[in-house]
């Protein structure tokens, strides 16, 4: 059993070459392998938002706070809130993030190829 403290994670200003906008993240879980879950708690300041980007294996999405919007290639963008799931298929071009006036939070589910 493994247990980490709440608040002993650091919490970082995500790089600009996956997000626009100021974005933090902290992570929950960095499985070792051969476990290949990850999730991070990821927060977006309002109008902040990932870049059009895939997952191999998908990803899923549990917005804690606030509200933002998610698109797919070539769907019209949703509005998400807080308490629902977004699912992305494995290769399905997305994007996520903020609201153009709201802030958004949620935890990012994905299981990592290697």
């Amino acid at each position: 059993m493994k247990i980490i403290a709440c608040g002993s994670v650091p919490t970082i200003i995500t790089p600009e070459a996956y997000f626009t906008g100021r974005v933090l993240q902290t992570p929950i879980i960095e499985k070792e392998a051969p476990a290949r879950l990850r999730a991070t708690l990821v927060s977006f300041e309002p109008g902040a938002r990932t870049y059009w980007h895939t997952h191999p294996l998908g990803q899923t999405l549990y917005v804690t706070a606030g509200a933002g919007l998610a698109q797919t290639w070539g769907e019209p963008v949703q509005t998400i809130r807080a308490g629902d799931v977004i699912s992305f298929a494995p290769g399905e071009k997305h994007w996520h993030g903020a609201g153009w006036k709201t802030a958004m939070t949620h935890i990012a589910m994905q299981e990592a190829m290697d």
